[in-house]
């Protein structure tokens, strides 16, 4: 008699594949997080660091093209500035040119905001997860906040490719052209088609993973970002007002 033993395969550190599976068939990408005890962040958070800092790289080129060329990007309320805040505008633009402020600086700013927000958004969906009733661990809530971000790595090269094209920054993005400033401006700048792609991923990611019924998954990430969301909107705005 003959025994036949099938031994699992590990799982790639280094998943590119299951980044494809995750944008077309994000339930079977989800499945194997379900009993998979190891960490499997690292693909879709070193893409997003690359993607991230490919933006960070085209806007700091547009930036320092703008200078040499003389074109300088206003905000959109410049008209309504005095001449002497247009003015005080013009001289920081001038001495805020050079590769530590348009490259250095924002790339550390994008990576240190990406990592650090992952691990907060994952630790308190796990938090919301198990006063829902999800059966998840610490490790499947930073697996699955990490997968579900795929949908803003493709978001990132479209803007890349769209600022390379148009010669100039991204204006208004997301849904922020319907307001000009304010509170509302910055929630809006925050939400686009990927946004809620990610929403969806999220919902789908705590339901197959932790157990979770659909509706009850979905919900709990729409309460958590949507706060999360309005307190970013709110310290941007004081920011914005601020200066």
């Amino acid at each position: 008699m003959t025994e036949t033993t099938i031994e699992k395969q590990p799982a790639r550190k280094f998943d590119l594949p299951r980044l494809v599976t995750m944008l077309l068939r994000p339930s079977e990408a989800f499945s194997p997080m379900a009993s998979d005890r190891q960490g499997s962040w690292l693909t879709p958070m070193l893409v997003l660091s690359i993607s991230s800092i490919l933006v960070v790289i085209v806007v700091g080129y547009l930036k320092t093209q703008a200078s040499l060329t003389g074109v300088v990007e206003f905000p959109p309320d410049w008209e309504f500035w005095s001449p002497e805040m247009q003015e005080s505008y013009l001289q920081a633009q001038q001495t805020s040119q050079g590769p530590l402020v348009n490259y250095v600086l924002p790339v550390v700013g994008a990576l240190i905001s990406l990592w650090l927000g992952w691990v907060i958004f994952a630790g308190i969906m796990r938090l919301v997860s198990t006063l829902l009733g999800g059966r998840g661990s610490t490790q499947s809530a930073l697996n699955i906040v990490a997968w579900a971000s795929a949908p803003f790595i493709v978001r990132d090269v479209l803007r890349a490719f769209f600022m390379l094209i148009a010669g100039h920054e991204i204006a208004s993005p997301g849904l922020s052209g319907f307001v000009q400033q304010g509170f509302m401006y910055h929630f809006l700048s925050r939400t686009d088609i990927f946004f809620f792609w990610n929403i969806a991923l999220l919902g789908i990611g705590f339901s197959v993973v932790d157990g979770l019924p659909k509706t009850k998954a979905l919900i709990g990430v729409i309460v958590v970002v949507l706060i999360l969301i309005a307190i970013q909107s709110g310290f941007g705005a004081a920011i914005a007002n601020f200066g």
